[in-house]
């Protein structure tokens, strides 16, 4: 009978401890590093060849160097936890490594830290208590006049699982709650009695709190910053218990000394823990805590012992629950759809880059060879892909994609077009909201994937890297404009595919690029004569 290593590395829940050491062929070591403090990459690298799972929380990172010197033997690591952006994900899917997390486990638990934040900030509770350690009793009274949140505007950046939560406690008391969330429905707003606004400043100007719950991301890093501050009410009250780097922290504190923002909670920051030196330490209209969101007895030990019960079942019987890099099938049906797992996953992410906002409709169409297959976890992989751009890495897998489209107010439906296919084989993703909608569709050359169709027009590229994808007038000199300015940039173009409605008409150019394209570039595409868009996809 084999027997299992599994290393953690992290503290979990005893419970959690438990339920891995239940079976006798399973052996748990508990490594926390030197004083507690985590193991670095070098020693995990050392220790790497004797486990075949880990388990972490956010602190320990486990990168390509440790998945790649386990020598293969590493079969499974599991996140306590949603975000999983401190494990190499690519690395762990290239050596047969399965990631697994447990979404949902923490979401009461945020939502409550973030919301006493609110309370915090309002009533200035740390700052009364201090007061009256300090024996300054009727001097807090004067100094700790607060505000109540009735009748108050709050703005809701994320309508997830914790900004719906959130959304909940906050109308209970009494507050006006408007939200952006570009992925959110109105239909689903109705249900959630919030105001749905079109772009995070009509948010923001209106608010008299503002709570962050969006995942950190490449447009997400830094979305309050200098400028945004500048048009929020003055006296403004922020909230953070999503991601360290949403905020500009140099900005918040400008913006706290000048007293356009009247205070300030966080729970996060873009350097953990705080240097000595950060500037928003000890200021008396600033609430701070150490990364707590998650932190109550309850969630870690849902987290705990979920992630324990989904390690232990992969390696004693084989079956996999919310992993972010598989789905949830046994090795005979991966063999025959996974190659349609994976296109179908790089077009839910293109569609998720292209659509409209507020999207309600998300549909799938299988027409040719596929159509006659069991497509539900193929249209899992395309939500999944849809949803690790929407609410970032690691929130969505094959199990729990479905319930998250549907917590946005979308409906997802498959369809089977009757009448003869164009494809062998095409799968086609279309995402909208009433008569705006964008589609991607790809099929397979031989046992290659191909993105056949974007926008309704045909195109060739493959699905892989990244797509730069132009909007142009179809005139002579364009595609030498265009390799010009990548040239000057060192961006290598690998491939170009481009189509027109007609000669001298509108044309979509489609090109895949051994690097990207930074933000700087892409205006400047946009600035050569004819080109009216150029955007970069991340596949």
């Amino acid at each position: 009978m084999p027997h299992y290593n599994v290393l953690v590395a992290d503290p979990i829940a005893e419970k959690g401890i438990e339920e891995l050491q239940m079976d006798p062929s399973i052996t748990v070591d508990i490594n926390l590093g030197e004083n507690n403090k985590g193991l670095k990459e070098s020693e995990l690298i050392a220790l790497a060849p004797g486990y075949d799972a880990m388990v972490v929380r956010s602190g320990v990172k486990i990168t390509g160097a440790v998945i790649e010197a386990s020598g293969g033997r590493l079969k499974a690591i599991g996140r306590a936890g949603v975000g999983v952006d401190n494990i190499d994900i690519p690395a762990a899917t290239k050596h047969g490594a399965v990631v697994m997390n447990t979404p949902g486990g923490n979401t009461i638990s945020t939502a409550e830290h973030a919301f006493t934040l609110m309370m915090s900030l309002a009533r200035h509770i740390p700052q009364a208590h201090q007061y009256v350690n300090e024996g300054r009793f009727k001097e807090g009274r004067k100094a700790c006049q607060g505000v109540e949140l009735y009748n108050k505007t709050l703005a809701i950046l994320g309508m997830g699982r914790i900004g719906s939560e959130f959304a909940r406690r906050a109308i209970a008391f009494g507050m006006r709650v408007v939200a952006y969330d570009p992925y959110l429905s109105e239909s689903k707003a109705k249900l959630l009695r919030v105001e749905l606004c079109d772009d995070i400043d009509s948010a923001v100007s209106q608010a008299d709190f503002i709570t962050l719950h969006m995942p950190k991301t490449k447009e997400t890093t830094h979305m309050i910053d200098r400028a945004r501050i500048a048009k929020m009410k003055k006296g403004v009250r922020i909230i953070n218990c999503a991601r360290g780097g949403l905020i500009d922290e140099t900005a918040l504190l400008e913006g706290l000394e000048s007293g356009q923002v009247g205070g300030a909670a966080l729970d996060v920051f873009e350097v953990e823990p705080p240097p000595e030196t950060f500037g928003l330490l000890k200021r008396q209209d600033v609430v701070l805590t150490p990364h707590l969101g998650a932190s109550t007895e309850e969630a870690q030990e849902n987290v705990g012992i979920e992630i324990a019960v989904a390690i232990r079942d992969m390696l004693l019987t084989g079956s996999v629950a919310n992993a972010v890099n598989m789905p949830n099938i046994d090795s005979q049906t991966m063999a025959r759809i996974g190659g349609h797992l994976r296109l179908a996953e790089v077009l839910g992410r293109i569609a998720s880059q292209l659509a409209p906002r507020q999207p309600d409709v998300f549909r799938i169409e299988y027409t040719g060879h596929v159509a006659s297959l069991d497509t539900t976890l193929i249209t899992r992989a395309s939500l999944k892909g849809y949803l690790d751009v929407v609410s970032g890495p690691g929130s969505a897998n094959y199990l729990n994609a479905p319930s998250l489209a549907e917590g946005r107010g979308m409906r997802v439906t498959e369809t089977r077009p009757a009448g003869p296919a164009e494809f062998t084989d095409l799968i086609e993703v279309v995402v909208g909201s009433g008569k705006e909608s964008v589609s991607v569709a790809g099929t397979f050359f031989g046992s290659q994937p191909r993105i056949v169709k974007l926008r309704g027009r045909y195109v060739e590229a493959a699905p892989e890297g990244c797509l730069l994808l132009l909007e142009n007038e179809d005139a002579p000199g364009m595609v030498g404009a265009v390799g010009v300015m990548l040239g000057e940039h060192r961006i290598n173009i690998a491939s170009m595919s481009l189509s027109r409605n007609n000669a001298g008409g509108r044309a979509l150019s489609v090109l895949n690029l051994d690097s990207t394209p930074d933000d700087a570039l892409l205006a400047k595409l946009e600035q050569i004569d004819g080109i009216t868009e150029a955007k970069a996809l991340s596949l």
